[in-house]
């Protein structure tokens, strides 16, 4: 039976937690969480992007952000993870409007580590840590619906002893807002993508439709979100083979990534997607000081998948190649919080959030047999994901033992955190409607982290700060099973880890224009369920067992960063370097008797570089604002004793998925308080799949192209109530590959009324 308590928290954890943010030998940190309303936290980092060098903010790690007012005004957006499309070193991998695996990577993580950075909204982790790719381990962003978000900061490096080590990519901090008079408002999306490769020729639609409604009455506020998105997608994938089928016409000569030639016989995934979400916040202030707020959630996705067929035969019949799927998706997932916050910015505030994320739905039904017949009955899989999920608990302190301006602001704080993944998989006579048959494959188990954290923000001198803190966690896998036909099932052993990451950050301003600072972090980044019990396919097509010992990796980030305020604007300079042991990569190695690719630790791998950033209003002419970031990465495997391989090496080759180069560049021009065009550019070098660096072929399914994609947008407000918006994405109509062909050129249509 299901668990369907929402916060199933385990005692001993939960008092280690209460125990840590009240012991007086915590009282040693530097602030609350970064959406805090302490000003020791985020309310500092970047009110407006013109900041000066002496408002950044006190958390020690470099931060960049975005307000929903800048979003409105220059992102062609139809969820919020599109938000984050400009800034530095951030890329979200959303293959179609609807995608719901679109992991985000930074700087030195690519975008097949969900785990390696943390999403939040409002505390509420985002981030399915169940996983670490850019599958079932993708962010449920899909659980915010832009028209609710007030701002979102990304903050780079695990520099920040309130965060666990999956921060070494970045964290990103989405805050929503709350009304204070009553306001609602409603909005039309509209897209349209014309899409054209090898024997694909459509156009695809989206349409999307948000209603919000607020209000505030004494100390009570309310808010409550819909929204609904009706999507059809480009092919996400491709059947190929060497060659095409003995008595087949058609298909289309191409090389794999690899260099070797085959045929592309057909499209796959293409998919239709109806998604609904709602949400409703309540807030009570028990005081001026003392606040209360719940938040419940809910998602619902139905999908349906497809292939089309590139081949016919001498008579013009349709041919079909094996390998052509369809599939049906129906998914239900909720997500709830509860915090209590005092915040008298005073001598001592605090806060404790708890949430639950719960997978009640998760059913994927997928044909196994030949088309034409399979597109409509058959045999067939279901698997089933329900009951997957995930539950956190934080509690959090501030000491001011001499005022806002007093020498140390020290802060504090337990936490725990429990993932649980359930994945069977079973075969069915009718993947259409039929019912569970034989089990086929499994995979499930659950990970928990208890840690107590601390930081000292200590003002040294009048020009310098040192911001000193560390980590204890305390980590533990158990409950791991895995099925196989071939193999039969295996309850896996418990395995446990600790660990402590210190911090240390030292910042000294010369100036009221210039800002130095220099940090350095260790994290631990345990291994996911997912890593740890997923099956793998091995090359002779038999699930087998993973490796349920891997280590945690063990990351040393450093940076050094620059900064200069200018008149209306900054710019930035950030040299940083990461070096990971035991990194969790995908790699070739024998598994059993053959070999396959899965999840194994590496021994070292290396990125450095250096990131350049620059942003300023009325440039050149009033009303136009210049965004825009630099960045090389050169990024190394520098150990890894478990490859194998005749004749290739890893050692020496660039780190998978992290390019060498990445640029943004937007421009937006107000001329009034009515009208805003924004152009914008976006510039990512190719990367490498494989650790060897074999897949030597960009442009193809399956490879990593570079691009150069251009964005533009127009915006208009009518009067107080209505404003209209009409943009386009990839201008030019790039045609590139991120393993899955990716959009190419859409235009949107966007019309709002608000109360």
């Amino acid at each position: 039976m299901k668990n369907t308590n929402p916060f199933p928290f385990p005692l001993r954890p939960l008092l280690l937690a209460m125990i840590a943010a009240w012991s007086p030998l915590s009282q040693a940190q530097a602030q609350l969480q970064a959406q805090s309303e302490d000003s020791a936290a985020l309310p500092e980092v970047v009110v407006k992007e013109s900041r000066s060098v002496s408002e950044k903010n006190r958390l020690p790690t470099t931060t960049e952000s975005i307000t929903a007012a800048k979003a409105a005004d220059t992102v062609n957006a139809t969820s919020v993870e599109d938000t984050l499309k400009y800034l530095p070193n951030v890329l979200v991998r959303k293959r179609y409007i609807g995608d719901t695996q679109a992991p985000m990577s930074t700087r030195t993580t690519g975008i097949n580590a969900g785990a390696r950075s943390l999403i939040y909204a409002d505390g509420m982790l985002l981030s399915a840590l169940i996983n670490n790719n850019n599958g079932n381990g993708s962010p449920r962003w899909f659980m915010v619906a832009p028209e609710e978000v007030e701002r979102v900061d990304v903050l780079y490096g695990p520099f920040a002893a309130q965060y666990p080590g999956n921060s070494y990519g970045a964290v990103t901090e989405i805050a929503t807002r709350m009304p204070d008079h009553f306001e609602a408002s409603v909005k039309a999306n509209t897209a349209f993508q014309d899409f054209s490769q090898y024997g694909t020729s459509n156009t695809y639609r989206a349409q999307e439709f948000s209603a919000t409604l607020g209000n505030r009455s004494g100390d009570l506020s309310w808010w409550f979100s819909a929204n609904h998105l009706d999507s059809y997608s480009q092919p996400v994938t491709y059947v190929t083979a060497a060659t095409a089928p003995a008595g087949s016409i058609g298909g289309y000569a191409a090389q794999d990534r690899t260099g070797k030639n085959i045929v592309v016989l057909g499209a796959n995934g293409l998919t239709h997607t109806v998604q609904d979400n709602a949400k409703i916040k309540l807030a009570y202030d028990f005081s001026p000081t003392l606040t209360a707020a719940y938040i419940l959630g809910y998602w619902q996705n139905q999908a349906d998948s497809h292939g089309q067929s590139y081949l016919r035969n001498a008579a013009g019949a349709t041919v079909y190649p094996s390998g052509m799927a369809s599939n049906n998706t129906g998914q239900e997932q909720w997500m709830q919080s509860l915090s209590v916050r005092r915040k008298t910015q005073g001598a001592f505030d605090w806060e404790a959030i708890a949430s639950n994320f719960y997978t009640a739905k998760d059913i994927v039904r997928t044909s196994t047999g030949a088309y034409p017949a399979a597109q409509n009955s058959g045999n067939g899989t279901i698997a089933d994901a329900g009951g997957t999920g995930w539950n956190t608990l934080d509690l959090k302190g501030v000491w001011r033992p001499d005022g806002l301006k007093g020498a140390h602001i020290v802060s504090f704080g337990g936490h725990y955190d429990q993932y649980k993944l359930v994945s069977p998989t079973y075969l069915t006579g009718n993947w259409v409607s039929g019912g569970n048959g034989a089990l086929s494959t499994d995979s499930r188990g659950k990970t928990e982290t208890s840690a107590v954290w601390a930081q000292d923000a200590w003002r040294l001198a009048q020009d310098w700060k040192a911001t000193v803190g560390g980590r204890y966690e305390w980590w533990r896998a158990f409950g791991g099973y895995n099925y196989a036909t071939a193999s039969g099932g295996i309850n896996q052993p418990e395995v446990r880890n600790s660990g402590f990451s210190p911090k240390l950050s030292v910042a000294w301003t010369p100036g009221e224009q210039w800002q130095v600072t220099g940090s350095f972090g260790k994290a631990l980044r345990f291994p996911t369920v997912g890593e740890l019990y997923q099956n793998v396919q091995g090359s002779d097509g038999i699930f087998r067992q993973p490796n349920p010992n891997l280590k945690p990796e063990r990351v040393l980030s450093s940076e050094l960063a620059i900064e200069r305020a200018l008149d209306k604007g900054k710019v930035r300079m950030s040299l940083f370097q990461e070096d990971v042991s035991n990194a969790l990569i995908s790699q070739t190695a024998t598994l059993g008797t053959v070999v396959s690719s899965y999840t194994q630790n590496i021994d070292k791998t290396r990125q450095r570089g250096v990131e350049l950033v620059l942003q300023k209003d009325d440039a050149l002419i009033r009303g136009l604002e210049i965004n825009g970031s630099l960045t090389y990465v050169d990024a190394r495997i520098l150990g890894n004793s478990s490859f194998v391989s005749a004749t290739t090496t890893s050692v020496g080759k660039r780190t998978p998925y992290v390019p060498e180069w990445r640029a943004t560049l937007v421009g937006t021009y107000r001329p009034d308080d009515k009208w805003a065009y924004t152009l914008a550019g976006r510039y990512s070098g190719r990367l490498y799949a494989t650790v060897d660096n074999s897949d030597i072929n960009t442009h193809t399914y399956q490879g990593f192209d570079s691009y150069v994609v251009f964005d533009a947008r127009a915006r208009y407000k009518v009067d107080k109530h209505w404003s209209t918006a009409v943009g386009i994405d990839n201008i030019t109509n790039k045609d590139y590959f991120l393993f899955h062909p990716f959009p190419q050129r859409t235009l949107f249509a966007e019309l709002k009324y608000d109360f």
